[in-house]
């Protein structure tokens, strides 16, 4: 049995499992598509379809969605979790790509995982602040 007591000092090492990406400023957070239209808004209706799977709350609701973008009939999904070893992170990931590429009118979907910002419970939108304080949560 070792005794090494770990460095506090030594430089943290990425995970292998995450593609790291810069995202966009939290003053532009949370996200709610409230000012999408077209096939960009359907995607976004789409989405507030998609619930976490430990509360019943929408993942826009909780903040995890930070953007959808329409190019070219593909839709592009910036996607955080609320932390990065979420046991749900394979299904929920799939779960948006899926929904957002079964749209009518988009021609594929990518979902992009970031990590920046990082997500905080000020990310959550007052709708799920309040689906949260149903759920028994003190938020």
């Amino acid at each position: 049995m070792s005794s090494e007591i770990p460095d506090p000092d030594a430089d943290a090492t990425p995970c292998a499992y995450t593609d790291y990406r810069e995202g966009e400023g939290a003053e532009e957070l949370p996200a709610t598509g409230e000012d999408a239209t077209g096939v960009e808004a359907d995607v976004w209706d789409a989405l507030y379809g998609i619930e976490d799977p430990e509360m019943p709350i929408s993942i826009v609701d909780l903040g995890l969605i930070y953007g959808v973008t329409l190019e070219d009939g593909h839709a592009i999904v910036d996607m955080t979790l609320t932390y990065s070893g979420c046991p749900a992170r394979d299904m929920l990931t799939e779960q948006v790509q899926e929904t957002a590429a079964d749209v009518e009118g988009v021609d594929g979907a990518e979902l992009r995982l970031v990590w920046s910002p990082e997500w905080t419970i000020e990310m959550v939108t007052e709708q799920g602040k309040e689906d949260l304080r149903e759920f028994g949560l003190s938020i």
